[in-house]
């Protein structure tokens, strides 16, 4: 008895591994559709947008929730800017007593103008009385010399001219350190003057922090997942949620070297998702890779080389994707079906079969 349980059992085990193995053979076997087209698997994929913050910081607030639709500009999120906006505050005081030290710089070039002037005036004063004193010396030297004068106001006249050439020198001097502190106080002025251009762009850079703390969509698309929650404290780049763009889905799949090397860019290709076996997606080739993306770890015989894989990728149109942006999914397995000899037809069974 026992002898005839084992061998129901095993009996039974065949059977069973048979089913299967034929219901695997059903469900894979593709008898292809003839000469000039090739097929690989794939998934649904499209370009996902991590939306992060500038700047590290709390999330003050999320406006969006998971699979929601949103459109290019509009907000998501915000950070917390009390901290920027007190930066601002202080850089608005510290520009404001720049533009004072401007102020006060500008008077004091015009302060040393009018010194400046003032000291040329004294130069012409003290050249003219000079002159006089000149003129005067060879008259008092003549009217000595014939006894009119005494030997005392010669000695005057000749000190006079000595005092007033020292008092020339000392006002030409003054004059030229009065030009010179116009020079300084005017550097002054252009050193206070770049003090408030970069205290104003201080203010710019602030303005445009501030404005990234509101985060905000960069294209059109679907919220796919949260990554931070509110009050939660983000690192500088961190990510904060995540967006996909529905308008640019694609499939990757891969072909064997002596197939990719006949794909061009702008192939047609038909895919069929594993959910949704009766419809036929329209795509066409928009990448091919350069290099093989797997390989075995020797390459000696003909039929190791065909182990060699590139990447294709079959991207769908913008326009049809636009129309059926509900029910567009991804991370969905399928079939793309390549068509590399443009003479070929596609089969009955294969045209274009899409959402209504």
């Amino acid at each position: 008895m026992k002898n005839t349980l084992k061998m129901m059992l095993a009996a039974l085990a065949l059977l069973a591994a048979a089913a299967g193995g034929w219901y695997w053979w059903q469900t894979t076997h593709d008898e292809g559709l003839g000469e000039g087209f090739v097929s690989g698997n794939g998934r649904i994929e499209a370009t996902e947008i991590a939306v992060a913050t500038k700047l590290a910081g709390r999330v003050k607030d999320i406006l969006v929730s998971e699979g929601q639709f949103v459109k290019a500009g509009q907000p998501l999120a915000h950070m917390e800017i009390e901290s920027l906006q007190a930066q601002r505050e202080e850089a608005e005081a510290r520009l404001q007593q720049a533009k004072e030290a401007v102020s006060g710089a500008e008077a004091q070039v015009a302060l040393r103008q009018s010194d400046h002037q003032a000291a040329l005036a004294l130069v012409m004063q003290r050249e003219s009385e000079l002159d006089a004193a000149q003129r005067r010396l060879p008259r008092s030297e003549k009217l000595a010399q014939e006894g009119f004068f005494s030997g005392q106001t010669l000695d005057d006249d000749r000190a006079r001219v000595r005092s007033l050439q020292a008092a020339v020198a000392a006002a030409r001097a003054q004059a030229k350190a009065a030009q010179a502190g116009i020079a300084a106080t005017r550097t002054q002025v252009t050193g206070a003057q770049a003090n408030v251009r970069a205290l104003e762009a201080t203010l710019e850079r602030i303005d445009v922090e501030l404005a990234d703390t509101a985060l905000k969509a960069p294209r059109d698309g679907r919220v796919q997942y949260l990554v931070a929650r509110t009050g939660e404290v983000v690192a500088a780049g961190g990510r904060v949620l995540n967006l996909i763009d529905l308008s640019d889905v694609y499939m990757t799949f891969f072909l064997p070297e002596t197939v990719a090397g006949r794909v061009a860019l702008g192939s047609e290709v038909r895919i069929v998702l594993d959910a949704a076996p009766q419809y036929v997606i329209p795509a066409k080739v928009s990448f091919v890779a350069s290099a093989a993306q797997f390989t075995p770890k020797t390459v000696e015989t003909a039929s190791e080389r065909q182990k060699l894989m590139f990447r294709v990728r079959a991207q769908i149109d913008r326009e049809l994707l636009l129309k059926h942006l509900e029910q567009v999914k991804t991370g969905l397995p399928g079939v793309a079906w390549l068509k590399i000899d443009p003479n070929a037809q596609w089969p009955q069974r294969m045209a274009v079969k899409v959402v209504p």
